[in-house]
């Protein structure tokens, strides 16, 4: 399977700047501190990403966050990691896309590849220092491409489409927004390590302190993306925008 990059037509150009600055929008509001971040927070644009890999698939996707990121980063405050903030929710973004383009290949070698490189991260990855911080990834990756989801959508769309179609985008965005995360936290260990925060007992700290609150987060955006998600997309649909299942 060919990932195709689409033309940079009049109305995919429109569509950039319209979500690129919607994107920012989101991304001005704080919605959790970032723990070791030195005062950082997660902006609402994780929740916002995933969105747009779906409605705008994976390659747009990526060109809307890039503008929105760069640009925002002149016109508000930086976040944790300076003009490059955006690279979670961009990783996230690109996943739901492919998702969505059924490309679940790309995304799982992207994932697992992102993982292990963040898991054993040399000295303070959480492999050697807290492995248990691993479990939902781990749990994440074994889930969504075992064939007990297949028949639980299939069950759920001979059931209902509302019900078939939150729990397809539940999915894609729980596991976009968890892999958003493993780059974000990747990023953190390559910024913040071994010049900002020297200390690896302040790591050991942070992954056993993190290992049952970023369920807790991740769980919280997927919803809400959900939520919008569903709404968004009868709405789109309804005006003749074209989103397949």
């Amino acid at each position: 399977m060919k990932l195709e990059v689409p033309k940079l037509s009049t109305r995919n150009i429109a569509l950039i700047i319209v979500f690129s600055s919607l994107y920012m929008v989101f991304s001005s509001w704080n919605l959790f501190p970032l723990v070791g971040g030195q005062g950082g927070f997660i902006k609402a644009g994780v929740v916002m990403a995933p969105l747009l890999g779906i409605i705008l698939g994976s390659w747009l996707s990526i060109l809307a966050i890039t503008v929105g990121g760069i640009i925002g980063a002149f016109l508000m405050p930086l976040g944790p990691f300076g003009i490059i903030s955006f690279f979670p929710h961009l990783a996230s973004a690109l996943c739901a896309g492919l998702l969505h383009e059924k490309k679940r290949g790309f995304c799982g070698i992207a994932y697992s590849f992102a993982l292990v490189v963040f898991a054993f991260f040399p000295v303070v990855g959480p492999a050697w220092l807290w492995p248990s911080f691993l479990w939902l990834h781990i749990c994440a990756l074994v889930f969504y491409f075992a064939p007990l989801q297949w028949k639980v959508r299939s069950v759920l769309r001979d059931y209902s489409y509302k019900f078939a179609l939150a729990f397809e985008l539940g999915a894609m965005f729980f596991f976009a927004s968890l892999f958003g995360h493993v780059v974000g936290s990747l990023m953190y260990e390559l910024v913040y390590w071994p010049i900002l925060i020297p200390e690896v007992s302040v790591w050991r700290a942070n992954w056993e302190l993190l290992t049952w609150l970023y369920p807790i987060e991740r769980v919280i955006i997927a919803v809400t993306a959900t939520l919008i998600g569903v709404a968004l997309i009868k709405a789109l649909r309804a005006l003749g925008f074209n989103i397949n299942d």
